[in-house]
C-alpha cells in the first residue's frame, strides 16, 4: 500500500469509522470498497501484452526516420537480413500495397483535407520518429541490433513546425493540398454587439504546449494466426473500436480477428488510437505465419505516441463595467502534426462548446483552424479539448477580476449559473442537467481558509517579502460521457455514444458480468461488481466482470472520455433489471402467486402481505434445472442491455491552489491546494478519490513540469524522460479533495464522470495562483509549463495589463 492510499484509507476510516465494507446490510453503492483488482495488479500476478510468450514468437523493431521531413530516395532491408537471429526485415516500399491508411474517424467538416496516413512510410516521411522500416528477429535485442543495418537515403525537406507560419502564403507544406487541414466555426448571439462599445475588452494568447502521455505500461502488441483467423493482443482502450478498424485497415474479415486488452496499465487517452503498429504485426503475421510481437522503449513511445494538446488559443472577452459577461470570442489554431489519427480533428472542436464554461453571457463566437506540421500527430488525451477550453476561460475570468479590481471568486459569482437556474442551456447549446457552483464553492473556500490566506498575502505584499503568495481559482465544470449517438452523428463524429452490458444469473447463484467498457487502471470491477450486489442483492464477493476481449465481450464502444460510469454502468443497471423481471415471473409461479404481486428487496421475491419469500439465488438454479417453470418462460435469466444516453454528463467543482513564488529565482512551491469535486452520485468514494488524485497529477504538471519541445528543424528535444520532466509524488504537494453532490438527472444512476475532472480544473488554478502572485510586478500571463526560468524571466519584463492588448503570433 502507498503512503497515499494508506492516508486516503485512514481519512475514510475517521470519517466513517470502517475500513471499506460496507454497514452489514447496507447498500455497496457508496461504500469505500478496496478494489477487488488491486491485489493482482499491485503484485504483478497478472497479464501485461508484454508478458505474453507464445511457441516461436517473433519479435519485432522498427526503423524511424531521424528527420521531420523528407523524401525517401532509396531503401535497402536486405543487408538487415544476414545479422544474427534475424528472420525478415521489410521497408515500407516492400510493404506499400498490402495495408489501407490508418483511419480518422471524425472528419469535422464537410472540406476537411484528410491525407493518406500510411502504417509505414514508403516515399516521404513527414515527422521524426515516423517508422521506415522493420526487423522481426528470434528475440527483441537481436532485432533492433539489426536496424543500423538497413539503408535509407533521404532527400531533406523544410520542416513545418510553427502553427501561424505554417498558414502563411509561401510556406512549406506538409502534404500537397496544404497546411490547413479545416475550418470549423460555431456562432451564438450578436457576438459583434456584445464587444462593441463594450467598456471592458480583454485579449489574450494562451499556448497550449504539447504533452507527451506517459502511462505507467508501455504501448505493446502481440498478434498471432492459425492461419484462418487473427488474434491480436493490445495495450489498448478501445478493443472494439480496434476490431472494427482492423478489419478495414487490413482486409481481415471482422469475424474472423479477435482483439484482447489484457490488463492495461493507462492509458490517458494516448491508448484510444488504432495505431500503425498494431496494423503492421497483423501484415506481419500473416505474412510469417509465426506470432509477433512488439513492445515500445520509453524514447520510441515520446516519438511516436500520439501528442496532447498542441494549441495557440486567441481569446477575447467582453463585459461590462460591473464584471457582468457580454461576449466571449475564440480563435483557436490546433496543431494537428503531421496526421489525422483517430479523432484528432475532433479534439478542438469537442472543446468549442465548454469555453463559456459556466457562465452566463449574451454571445459566443468560436473558430477552430486546423494546421498540419511535421510532428507527431496529436489526439485525445486526458480531458481531449476541455481542459484547453477551461483554461482559457478561468484564465480569462481571472484577468477580468485583475481589470475591475475584483476578488476572483466574486467576478465569477456574478456570472455564473445559479443552482435554481437548472436545467440550464449555454449560450454554446449545452443543457446542463444539474449543479450547485455555489455550495461547492464555499466549502472549497472554507477548507482552503481563502480569506486567511488573502490576508496573508496583502501582508507580504506590504513588506515586499521576496516570497511571494499567489491564489489561483478554478470554477470548472466538463461534457463527458460521449453521447447521443443522434449528436455525435450530428458533429461526424464516426461512432455513436452507446455502450453495452449483459448480466449471466450462474447455477450457484453466482454472478457474470460481461461490459463493454474496458478499464485501464480506473476500478470498473469493483465500482460493477458493487452496481449489480445492490441492483440483484447479492454479495459483493460473488459478482465477476469480464471484459476487454471481443470474443467474451462481443459489443461495445470502450473506455475514454468519462463515459463508463454514465454509459456503461446505466447499461448494466438496465441489463440487472431485465434479470429481475425475468425472475420474478419464475419467483410467482415458484411461491403459486400471481406475478403482479411479487415484490423484490435486497435479493428476494416476497409475495405482497405475506412472509413466503425466495431468493433471486433459489430462481437462479430453479431455473437452471427447468424442471417446473411457467408456461412459455425460457430456462435462462440472463439478460443483456445497450443504453444510448440522452445527454452527456456535466460534473463540476471548485479547485484552489495556493502557491510561494520566489522573485528572485523565480521558483514556484505549492503549498496547498483544495479540489471540491461534483461527479453525482458517487457508487466508490475511494475510486473518485484516486481518479481525482491522478488528474490532479497531470493537470499541475501541465502547469508546473511538462512540454514537448521540437526545434526550428523538427527534432523532438524531449525524445527521453531525462528531457521530458514527468512530476513524481516528491514534485506534488499533498490535496485536500471533498465533495458536493447534485445527482445528474439524464440517467437513472444519477452518476457523472469523474477520470478527467482533475486535470481539467487544476491546470488554470495553479496558473492562476501564480499569476496572481506577480501581479504587483505587473505580470499578466507566464507562458505554461511554469518553470523557474520562465516565472522569472516574466518577471524581468513584466507589464501591466490592459483594456485591450495586442495578440501575439506564434507557437509550435
Amino acid at each position: 500500500m502507498t503512503e497515499l492510499d494508506a492516508g486516503v484509507i485512514a481519512r475514510h476510516v475517521a470519517e466513517s469509522g470502517d475500513l471499506g465494507e460496507p454497514a452489514r446490510g447496507g447498500p455497496e453503492i457508496g461504500a469505500a470498497r478496496r478494489r477487488k483488482e488491486d491485489a493482482r495488479l499491485v503484485t504483478g500476478r497478472t497479464r501485461w501484452t508484454d508478458n505474453i510468450q507464445l511457441p516461436g514468437m517473433l519479435h519485432v523493431a522498427f526503423l524511424r526516420s531521424p528527420l521531420a521531413h523528407a523524401r525517401v530516395l532509396r531503401a535497402d532491408a536486405s543487408p538487415a537480413l544476414g545479422r544474427p537471429g534475424v528472420v525478415a526485415a521489410f521497408t515500407g516500399r516492400d510493404l506499400a500495397g498490402e495495408l489501407g491508411g490508418l483511419p480518422c474517424a471524425w472528419p469535422v467538416t464537410e472540406d476537411i483535407v484528410m491525407p493518406d496516413h500510411p502504417p509505414m512510410a514508403a516515399d516521404e516521411v513527414r515527422y521524426a520518429g515516423e517508422a521506415v522500416a522493420c526487423v522481426i528477429a528470434t528475440d527483441r535485442y537481436k532485432a533492433h541490433d539489426a536496424l543500423e543495418y538497413i539503408e535509407i537515403d533521404y532527400d531533406p525537406l523544410p520542416a513545418v513546425v510553427d502553427l501561424t507560419a505554417a498558414l502563411a502564403e509561401g510556406s512549406p507544406t506538409v502534404h500537397d493540398a496544404g497546411n490547413r487541414a479545416y475550418v470549423w466555426k460555431f456562432s451564438a448571439g450578436d457576438t459583434e454587439a456584445a464587444f462593441r462599445d463594450a467598456p471592458v475588452v480583454i485579449e489574450r494568447a494562451y499556448l497550449q504546449q504539447r504533452l507527451i502521455p506517459a502511462a505507467m505500461e508501455p504501448r505493446a502488441v502481440v498478434a498471432q494466426t492459425d492461419g484462418e483467423t487473427f488474434t491480436l493482443y493490445s495495450s489498448t482502450q478501445i478493443p472494439h473500436v480496434l476490431r472494427v478498424m482492423l478489419a478495414q485497415v487490413t482486409g481481415i474479415p471482422e469475424h474472423r480477428l479477435r482483439v484482447i486488452a489484457p490488463d492495461v496499465g493507462g492509458g490517458f487517452g494516448s491508448k484510444l488510437q488504432v495505431t500503425a503498429e498494431e496494423a503492421l504485426a497483423l501484415l506481419l503475421t500473416r505474412r510469417l505465419g509465426k506470432p509477433v510481437k512488439w513492445t515500445e522503449s520509453r524514447t520510441e513511445g515520446n516519438l511516436s505516441v500520439h501528442h496532447g494538446r498542441g494549441q495557440l488559443q486567441r481569446v477575447a472577452i467582453a463585459a461590462e463595467a460591473d464584471g457582468r459577461l457580454r461576449g466571449l470570442r475564440v480563435d483557436l489554431l490546433a496543431d494537428l502534426g503531421a496526421y489525422l489519427m483517430l479523432i484528432t480533428p475532433g479534439v478542438p472542436v469537442l472543446g468549442g462548446f465548454m469555453y463559456p464554461g459556466i457562465y452566463k453571457m449574451d454571445a459566443y463566437d468560436f473558430t477552430c483552424t486546423g494546421v498540419f506540421t511535421t510532428k507527431m500527430p496529436t489526439d485525445a488525451y486526458r480531458g481531449a479539448g476541455r481542459p484547453e477550453a477551461t483554461f482559457a476561460i478561468e484564465r480569462l475570468m481571472d484577468e477580468l477580476a485583475a481589470e475591475l479590481g475584483l476578488d476572483p471568486v466574486e467576478v465569477r459569482r456574478r456570472n455564473w449559473i445559479a443552482h435554481e437556474e437548472f436545467p440550464h442551456t449555454t449560450i454554446a447549446g449545452m443543457t446542463y442537467d444539474s449543479g450547485n457552483y455555489e455550495a461547492a464553492t464555499e466549502k472549497a473556500l472554507t477548507l482552503f481558509g481563502y480569506d486567511a490566506l488573502r490576508a496573508e498575502q496583502a501582508r507580504r505584499r506590504d513588506r515586499g517579502d521576496p516570497v511571494q503568495l499567489g491564489i489561483g481559482v478554478s470554477t470548472f465544470t466538463e461534457m463527458c460521457g460521449l453521447a447521443p449517438s443522434r449528436v455525435l452523428g450530428s458533429l461526424s463524429f464516426g461512432a455513436g455514444g452507446w455502450e453495452h452490458a449483459a448480466v449471466r444469473m450462474l447455477p450457484t447463484g453466482k454472478v457474470e458480468v460481461v461490459t463493454g467498457t474496458s478499464p485501464h487502471g480506473q476500478g470498473h470491477v469493483t465500482a460493477w461488481s458493487q452496481i449489480v450486489a445492490d441492483a440483484l442483492g447479492v454479495p459483493f464477493e460473488d459478482v465477476s466482470v469480464l471484459h476487454g476481449d471481443t470474443a467474451v465481450a462481443p459489443k461495445g464502444m470502450d473506455t475514454y472520455g468519462s463515459r463508463s460510469l454514465a454509459i456503461g454502468g446505466v447499461a448494466l443497471l438496465q441489463a440487472c433489471d431485465k434479470v429481475k423481471e425475468k425472475a420474478r415471473h419464475v419467483a410467482a409461479h415458484m411461491l403459486e402467486a400471481s406475478a403482479d404481486d411479487i415484490e423484490f428487496s435486497q435479493g428476494v421475491f416476497r409475495v405482497r402481505g405475506t412472509g413466503s419469500g425466495t431468493t433471486i439465488q433459489e430462481v437462479a438454479l430453479a431455473v437452471f434445472g427447468a424442471h417446473d417453470l411457467p408456461d412459455g418462460a425460457e430456462p435462462s435469466l440472463d439478460s443483456d442491455a445497450t443504453y444510448d444516453p440522452v445527454n452527456f454528463s456535466f460534473p463540476h467543482g471548485t479547485h484552489l491552489c495556493a502557491v510561494e513564488v520566489d522573485t528572485e529565482t523565480g521558483a514556484t512551491t505549492i503549498r496547498s491546494y483544495v479540489a471540491v469535486d461534483d461527479v453525482g452520485k458517487v457508487i466508490n468514494p475511494l475510486i473518485v478519490e484516486g481518479q481525482v488524485h491522478g488528474g490532479l497529477a497531470q493537470g499541475i504538471a501541465q502547469a508546473l513540469f511538462e512540454e514537448a519541445v521540437y526545434d526550428a528543424e523538427g527534432n523532438l528535444l524531449t525524445a527521453t524522460l531525462a528531457d521530458y520532466l514527468v512530476p513524481s509524488a516528491a514534485d506534488l504537494p499533498g490535496f485536500v479533495t471533498a465533495r458536493t453532490e447534485t445527482p445528474a438527472t439524464s440517467n437513472p444512476l444519477g452518476v457523472k464522470g469523474v477520470g478527467e475532472a482533475g486535470t481539467i480544473a487544476s491546470t488554470p488554478a495553479v496558473v492562476n495562483a501564480v499569476v496572481d502572485a506577480l501581479r504587483p510586478y505587473g505580470v499578466h500571463d507566464v507562458p505554461m509549463p511554469c518553470t523557474p526560468e520562465r516565472v522569472w524571466r516574466a518577471l524581468q519584463g513584466g507589464t501591466g495589463a490592459a483594456h485591450r492588448t495586442t495578440v501575439p503570433e506564434g507557437g509550435s
